[in-house]
């Protein structure tokens, strides 16, 4: 069998958010970088999220600012500096869904909640909205709430992921760690490569550094690699999609009594014309134990208390179980920023959440830098510190929007 071997500055193990835009960010840094990908580019939680950018007013809903709220803040001007074409990245092809996210309440609920939105603390990130100026779903006699339009945004996640990945598409290589692809290491649990068998040749992959971004899949590949530390928690979701042709979308929050949004609502335009609507929040984290019909009956019963005035009775309706992977907490509490942990020669990481995807890339390059991984080339502009690969290795495809396996 033919043996061909490969060097490079770093790999990074996972094409979800965190891997594609880590890889432009070292790319950027003139480390030359290859991406693996058992699945597809977009990965399984990413491509499955409701595309916001969080700024962290939901972790406040206790009334009381959190770590995790302060974390994140500056996360959605970070992403508009991308989207304008201005930041580290030019995102401006990517599509933005709604430039605004928002925050609802029923009649009676966002009272308690209007001086704690109005404080010196959230000036700037709630701004509450005169009737006149709410999103067109509100606009009907029946509405009877308050809405707040929050300084975060919503993104269309298959246009972000087609221009994360067009200028690295050449370096996203897929694997099979089940069948083809092994984790080579040796007794000091140092990465020595990482060997793929594809079409009577065998490839062996080197770097200086490990990057692993696989989400849930980080448990298993740490397993491979014989470590244990550091533990690995999931957040199991239940989400509800209903497919319809009511022509406003709905990007928002509904307060409920709960800490955790009672719904989180974002819409995403199918190539008929109609809309799914995606559910999240709590409905998806107390549903993960209900069957398919009996969260479908649920959310049909939220939506008809909530928005009485639409009409749902032609919709179809899917449920998705998405996982969210975490390094692991006391009491299984949330992270409050990106997480990254050297472990020998490699790099243990997850985002935690979409929006904090240039945070994790940020203190990866960090820890590169403290340990002195050194470009290869000058940082790109272009194509000069993108390696030549051999021609027939397998690209990983790119993941297809969650619905149409359902609709």
């Amino acid at each position: 069998m033919q043996q061909v071997r490969i060097e490079t500055d770093v790999i990074v193990i996972g094409g979800g958010i965190a891997g594609l835009w880590l890889t432009s960010a070292l790319r950027q840094h003139g480390l030359q970088t290859l991406l693996l990908e058992e699945h597809q580019l977009g990965g399984i939680q990413t491509s499955r999220s409701q595309g916001i950018i969080h700024g962290g007013t939901k972790y406040a809903l206790s009334g009381n600012l959190t770590k995790a709220s302060e974390c994140i803040a500056g996360m959605p001007d970070r992403w508009r500096k991308c989207l304008d074409g201005v930041g580290e990245f030019d995102l401006s092809q990517v599509k933005v869904l709604s430039p605004h996210h928002y925050l609802w309440s029923t009649a009676g609920i966002g009272s308690k909640l209007t001086t704690f939105f109005a404080s010196k603390a959230l000036r700037g990130r709630v701004t509450p909205l005169k009737p006149d100026s709410i999103p067109q779903v509100f606009k009907h006699p029946q509405f009877k709430g308050s809405v707040y339009q929050l300084n975060e945004l919503v993104l269309d996640i298959p246009s972000l992921v087609d221009e994360l990945v067009k200028p690295i598409r050449q370096q996203a290589i897929k694997v099979d760690w089940k069948n083809s692809t092994q984790l080579l290491t040796n007794d000091q649990h140092e990465i020595t490569g990482i060997k793929l068998q594809y079409q009577d040749v065998e490839y062996l992959f080197t770097a200086k550094r490990y990057v692993f971004t696989a989400g849930e899949g980080t448990a298993s590949l740490m397993n491979k690699w014989g470590i244990n530390e550091p533990k690995q928690q999931t957040r199991p979701l239940h989400m509800v999609m209903v497919k319809h042709s009511h022509p406003d979308p709905l990007y928002a929050h509904c307060i409920g009594t709960s800490t955790v949004p009672r719904l989180t609502v974002s819409s995403h335009p199918t190539a008929e014309g109609d809309w799914v609507w995606y559910l999240g929040g709590e409905i998806a984290e107390t549903g993960v134990k209900r069957s398919a019909s009996e969260q479908i009956e649920i959310a049909q019963k939220e939506l008809k208390k909530l928005l009485p005035w639409i009409d749902f009775s032609s919709a179809q309706w899917a449920t998705l179980h998405v996982n969210r992977a975490e390094p692991k907490q006391l009491s299984y509490i949330r992270p409050d920023a990106a997480y990254c942990k050297p472990m020998h020669n490699g790099i243990i990481c997850w985002p935690t959440k979409l929006a904090l995807a240039p945070n994790l890339a940020d203190e990866v390059i960090n820890l590169l830098q403290l340990d002195a991984i050194t470009p290869s080339t000058q940082p790109a502009t272009d194509q000069s510190n993108t390696q030549d690969l051999p021609s027939n290795l397998p690209l990983a495809p790119i993941a297809p929007p969650f619905w149409e396996d359902f609709f």
